[in-house]
């Protein structure tokens, strides 16, 4: 089995040539130092991972030739994670670990408190890309543009239920086992938790389910790997 996986933006079908992109080619050519002929793991979201052979590689790009997959697409339960955008490169731990638990869709929120009113939406779904290279997943959740909260909480489909990481039940950490099974979405705030407003808002809508985290107020990026650790183990494919 090839080392180095690589997430290709094309048809993966047994003995085609595909292209590879001038920071791709360089990776590796320039970073790996592979050679033509040497083996790679590809993989483009929807076809599982197939192993290829380096063919070439310029300035400009390069090319893969697939030889046969190695393992079948595997999706991830139907979960999405909201989250409001704290410091970069926190925002970008949150996107990378959502992307490696099995989130299905990452949708960045802009809250009361939000600390950024813009974020970079193709460079955290580049490092969405490079959490599935790095952790052997064959799906790269798609990463949705900043959007208010309040506006997505009105359009909400009730059928996809919202588990609420409220920071203000602080105690025992809540199992969540006795919930329905189905779609569901895990909120997590933004570093000075949610306003009375957006408090009250969540509270009234009858698809939403708050709990603990645990005794400790946790900070935004912990708090979105426990919830979904929390929601994988007791809902999702870590069963």
């Amino acid at each position: 089995m090839a080392k180095i996986r690589l997430f290709i933006d094309h048809p993966l079908v047994a003995g085609q040539p595909v292209p590879v992109d001038a920071a791709q080619a360089h990776y590796l050519s320039g970073v790996m130092r592979l050679r033509q002929g040497d083996a790679v793991s590809v993989f483009n979201g929807h076809d599982g991972e197939w192993r290829a052979s380096l063919l070439d590689t310029g300035k400009r790009g390069g090319n893969l030739s697939i030889i046969a997959q190695t393992a079948p697409q595997q999706d991830p339960p139907d979960l999405w994670l909201m989250f409001a955008p704290i410091k970069k490169a926190r925002t970008d731990f949150i996107v990378e670990k959502a992307a490696e638990m099995g989130c299905a869709r990452i949708l960045p929120v802009q809250t009361d408190h939000t600390n950024s009113d813009r974020i970079r939406q193709d460079r955290l779904q580049a490092h969405a890309i490079e959490a599935a290279e790095q952790c052997g997943g064959t799906f790269v959740p798609p990463v949705a543009d900043l959007a208010p909260l309040s506006g997505m909480l009105d359009g909400w489909d009730p059928a996809r239920r919202i588990l609420w990481a409220d920071e203000s039940r602080a105690g025992p950490a809540e199992m969540l086992a006795g919930l329905p099974q189905g779609p569901w979405a895990i909120l997590i705030g933004p570093e000075g938790g949610f306003s009375a407003t957006e408090r009250a808002h969540l509270a009234r809508l009858p698809f939403v389910t708050p709990v603990s985290l645990g005794p400790r107020i946790l900070r935004a990026d912990t708090a979105a790997v426990a919830a979904l650790a929390l929601w994988q183990a007791a809902l999702g494919d870590w069963r």
